[in-house]
């Protein structure tokens, strides 16, 4: 089960494993993009496409299931899929469902955890493969994966390395789980955070932030929604950010490079 382009390489990796056989992808339905509103598919269904899996899309999964029922699976594996699952589908197969998600829990679980991560000005974020459970986020820890946030990664950037990793980390994971040989790690709620879900207005720069502060919204906020101020009445765009140590300007103002 995914949606986002973040599980199309774990997608890929099941599917190419002779340890596992992808029986069926549930993403969500074609939804309306750009001013026509023209219906695009989700990454995930492209994706499946190209592989002539078999692909379904419910609105809402809680109102219609039987066919993964029909299947008989031995395990779902869920990323970025989207949308909250029922607990009959949480307790469908033998060995249950797994997630992969986009941090070390119990940091950042939710939506958006790898802007957040940037955001907050972490130089080291990962991938955690987690059973799933009806709290967002909150099931047992089953492994992780690390990397650095690098100066020069954004959004896209990281994303792009989290979902490979994440993907080499479920094919390494799977075999072990479901025979048993892993013994999952409760997380310890005390030490979670949330990361809410990115809105555009999140990208409207606060001169009263540090150089810092102000360097880690671009680098999170790329490529969507961006970091924006107004000069002038007009909406002004930063495609790029570099923290200076010049001095002499109040924030905000323009100076010379």
């Amino acid at each position: 089960m995914g949606t986002a382009e973040f599980a199309c390489p774990s997608l890929a990796a099941l599917d190419d494993s002779p340890l596992t056989e992808v029986l069926a992808v549930v993403t969500q339905p074609d939804r309306p993009k750009g001013r026509q509103l023209i219906p695009h598919p989700p990454a995930v269904k492209v994706e499946a496409e190209q592989r002539e899996l078999p692909v379904h899309q419910p609105e809402r999964l809680r109102d219609g299931f039987e066919f993964l029922t029909s299947l008989v699976p031995d395990l779902i594996v869920v990323a970025a899929y989207g949308q909250i699952l029922p607990q009959a589908v949480l307790d469908l197969t033998a060995h249950g469902c797994i997630n992969v998600h986009g941090s070390l829990l119990p940091l950042y679980r939710g939506a958006a955890p790898i802007q957040r991560a940037i955001l907050d000005g972490h130089t080291e974020t990962g991938v955690t493969i987690m059973e799933m459970e009806a709290g967002l986020d909150t099931g047992a820890m089953i492994s992780k994966v690390r990397t650095p946030i690098e100066p020069a990664d954004n959004a896209q950037t990281l994303h792009d390395r989290l979902a490979e990793l994440g993907a080499t980390l479920l094919i390494e994971t799977i075999p072990g789980y479901v025979a048993g040989e892993i013994t999952p790690e409760p997380q310890d709620d005390s030490q979670a955070t949330h990361a809410a879900k990115i809105t555009r207005d999140m990208g409207r720069l606060d001169w009263s932030k540090t150089a810092t502060e102000i360097w880690n919204q671009a680098r999170a906020f790329t490529p969507w929604p961006g970091v924006f101020t107004h000069l002038n009445g007009k909406l002004l765009k930063l495609l790029e950010v570099e923290p200076s140590d010049a001095t002499g300007l109040p924030p905000g103002a323009l100076g010379q490079a």
